[in-house]
């Protein structure tokens, strides 16, 4: 199933920290409104209801999924035509132009219903950009590793992630511990924005220092590679990262949870994202190697099934004790469950398409996951919480989400070179 290039020297590190770097401040970009959406909602869509205000803000959020799949056709067949390189600098450059529009866009006391259709409008190229910069990203490091090495490596992707979890939520929780409500209210928020904004050029400057991975460009565009034999893996890819996706989008939920569902202070509702951030930075590499050591199957299995069974009490625990050290503890061992969960399904799902349809094939299967199930999943929860006044809402649908991942899970084959290379009889030569 795997049509990997011929084996060759795996691409320098600087080069990798390029790609890494730029996936990071994307993805910073796109997270920090989630982690601001209380004031957001305030700002562009004033409602003598709070709820309906964070309702329409969360609703804003989701538009951005909207878009992420039409990214994911257009920019992730770019990166299969064109090259993984040109398809990574449109993306960054469409985000930059979309964040520090969002950071510099009056609120709705200035321009009225302008307000909102340009923050609309604004979400929407965001969900474009980055619906297309996962497929390249994501291509390009597994073609960068050595095949014994491709879990590693193939893992920057959810670590970037979660390193620009980890710095919007340094920054928020800085900014909430600086400012006073009012201060956040009325241009905190924006200050998150623009610090990434401004680092919108060393993104654009490193990436256009890369080298092209996709190999014989000529040839793969010449190659027709038929699609029915890798609906399979299509089908389980969007089973595996549904739910991970699900699970990312609550745990990055937890701010806006505790503000609005628990009333905790800011000051302590911003310890989850750095908690968040923490976990992934600390485990998701560590997963990656496992997965090379170990195989993508179980270490995608045993902490997705711990995972199942501690959802309930963590919620339980956090809805109950309404403390630091609930919120902290409770959303760290769910993060790092996850954490340990998730490198792994990206890999396997990377590995599994043949280098023609790569970028593309990921692209799509990951924005359809994200515009389907992380573009739904704040709204769905802060609207059941609403519609229940049960607290635990959050849990039950989580937990419906991990059973769907677990089912994937145990339908994907081992994709792994080297467990692979086992079950053939073949020994791979590992320096």
């Amino acid at each position: 199933m795997d049509n990997t290039p011929p084996p060759r020297s795996s691409i320098p590190a600087r080069y990798v920290a390029a790609v890494v770097a730029g996936n990071a401040l994307e993805f910073y970009d796109f997270l920090t409104y989630a982690f601001f959406a209380v004031y957001i909602g305030r700002a562009f869509f004033p409602s003598s209801t709070p709820s309906a205000s964070l309702l329409a803000s969360l609703g804003t959020f989701g538009v951005g999924f909207v878009t992420r799949p039409i990214g994911s056709f257009v920019i992730g067949r770019m990166g299969d035509r064109v090259g993984r390189k040109p398809a990574m600098i449109l993306t960054f450059s469409l985000m930059g132009v979309a964040i520090t529009g969002l950071a510099l866009t009056p609120p709705h006391s200035m321009i009225g219903i302008a307000a909102p259709i340009l923050v609309i409008l604004f979400r929407m190229l965001q969900g474009f950009a980055l619906g297309g910069e996962v497929g390249p990203t994501t291509a390009f490091l597994l073609e960068a590793a050595p095949p014994e090495r491709r879990g590693l490596y193939t893992a920057f992707q959810a670590w970037t992630q979660h390193l620009s979890v980890l710095i919007s939520g340094l920054v928020g929780f800085t900014l909430a511990n600086i400012l006073n409500e009012q201060q956040l209210q009325d241009y905190g928020w924006r200050i998150a924005f623009l610090i990434g904004a401004v680092i919108v050029p060393f993104g654009l400057l490193v990436r256009r220092g890369l080298p092209e991975t996709l190999h014989a460009a000529g040839h793969a565009k010449r190659e027709h590679v038929p699609l029915r034999p890798y609906i399979p893996v299509a089908v389980i890819g969007l089973m595996l990262l549904g739910s991970g996706t699900i699970g990312t989008y609550i745990s990055n939920y937890m701010t806006t949870y505790a503000i609005a569902t628990l009333h905790m202070s800011a000051k302590i509702a911003f310890a989850p994202t750095v908690v968040v951030g923490f976990s992934g930075v600390a485990f998701d590499l560590v997963s990656g190697a496992l997965s090379d050591r170990f195989g993508r199957k179980p270490v995608m299995l045993v902490p997705s099934v711990l995972l199942l069974v501690c959802i309930f009490p963590a919620f339980q625990l956090i809805s109950h004790f309404r403390t630091m050290a609930a919120l902290v503890g409770a959303t760290a061992v769910l993060s790092i469950l996850l954490d340990l969960s998730v490198s792994p399904m990206v890999t396997w799902l990377t590995e599994s398409l043949p280098a023609p349809i790569r970028s593309g094939g990921v692209a799509m299967v990951y924005a359809f996951a994200i515009a389907t199930f992380g573009g739904t999943t704040q709204y769905a929860v802060t609207w059941l919480i609403k519609a229940t006044g049960n607290p635990l809402a959050p849990a039950w649908y989580w937990t419906g989400a991990a059973i769907v991942g677990l089912a994937g899970i145990l339908a994907a084959r081992e994709s792994a070179p080297q467990k692979v290379a086992v079950a053939a009889g073949v020994l791979i030569q590992t320096p």
